[in-house]
């Protein structure tokens, strides 16, 4: 922890003052250098929220006072992805506190952070600013329930109840489908995939695809996500999904995966990659501000700034029980 400059805003930015930002996973690889993303010096973070400090002369419709939040990713909006909409697949992207290549884009773990305006979005009354943190991780969940085509009453496998995972549950749930089967090792996790909409818990060590092809008349399920990015959880996720099924993958802890080409090919299915979020924000801070999706389970430790680097290891150490660490300046 070290004193900083106040960053400058330019013309079309926003300069906000935060109030919390949460600890990513991704911020853990940043600090043992694992990830080559977050080169220092570098100021981390990117699930904030806080109060419109100043902003720039060609920015309108936000000023001082205002409680925001921002999307995690800067697209440029000049590309054809940006143009078609698709602005998580931007071309010249770049990520709040992540500094790859030769531009860096200091983050949150400070007292101020500056971000473009097109990024930043005002909070419902109701919403914390502790809650609006989570809008980031929220936003991957409902991006990967946007992307899959669930028809009301389907029924869902969710393959891992982590952060992501257990948002997942509550996005599906909301979209529509009727039954939603949490999986995991963990038991404390799917207690609380159970208290957050869980419809079946399994563990993993059981034969997850034969109990719910059992609990789904000897189909399986009609959709799937997994939530871990290896190949264990995935060949589960193929193997409990009904011939014609979807299965979307948002993990990606592993690089590069063997797949059952024949189960896919045969059976029909359809995979879907989900990358970040593509404009749900607003959506997520509606889900959240009216508690269609709920986060308070899910935060674990809110501690001054200071505290950071204490923090830091014990996430890093993989102490047991840990989820979302919030820090505040």
């Amino acid at each position: 922890v070290k004193d900083m400059p106040v960053p400058e805003v330019g013309p079309g930015d926003v300069r906000v003052k935060v109030d919390s930002c949460g600890i990513c996973g991704s911020d853990v690889h940043g600090y043992d250098g694992s990830s080559g993303r977050r080169i220092p010096p570098l100021i981390m973070g990117h699930e904030a929220a806080g109060v419109v400090e100043s902003v720039g002369e060609a920015v309108e419709g936000l000023g001082p006072g205002d409680r925001v939040t921002f999307d995690s990713m800067i697209s440029c909006g000049a590309c054809r992805f940006c143009r078609a909409g698709e602005i998580n697949l931007c071309d010249n992207r770049r990520v709040v506190g992540v500094s790859p290549g030769d531009w860096k884009q200091h983050g949150a773990f400070a007292e101020y952070v500056v971000v473009p305006q097109h990024i930043v979005f005002r909070l419902p009354d109701a919403l914390s600013f502790a809650h609006a943190a989570m809008v980031e991780p929220v936003s991957v969940a409902v991006h990967a329930v946007s992307r899959t085509p669930i028809r009301l009453g389907d029924r869902a496998v969710v393959v891992g109840c982590g952060m992501i995972g257990l948002l997942a549950i509550q996005a599906a749930k909301a979209a529509g489908c009727g039954t939603v089967f949490a999986v995991d090792l963990d038991e404390t996790r799917l207690e609380r995939a159970a208290r957050l909409g869980a419809d079946v818990t399994i563990n993993a060590k059981d034969d997850v695809p034969a109990t719910v092809i059992a609990a789904t008349e000897g189909r399986g399920a009609d959709v799937a996500f997994e939530a871990v990015g290896a190949a264990k959880p995935i060949a589960t996720a193929i193997e409990s999904l009904r011939k014609g099924g979807a299965l979307t993958l948002i993990g990606n802890v592993t690089p590069k995966v063997d797949v059952d080409l024949q189960a896919i090919v045969t059976r029909e299915l359809t995979l879907y990659g989900s990358c970040a979020s593509s404009g749900e924000y607003p959506q997520c801070l509606d889900l959240l501000g009216r508690g269609v999706i709920k986060v308070d389970e899910l935060v674990t430790a809110v501690a001054p700034l200071e505290d950071g680097p204490k923090w830091f290891d014990r996430l890093y150490a993989r102490e047991p029980g840990l989820m979302k660490v919030l820090l505040q300046p």
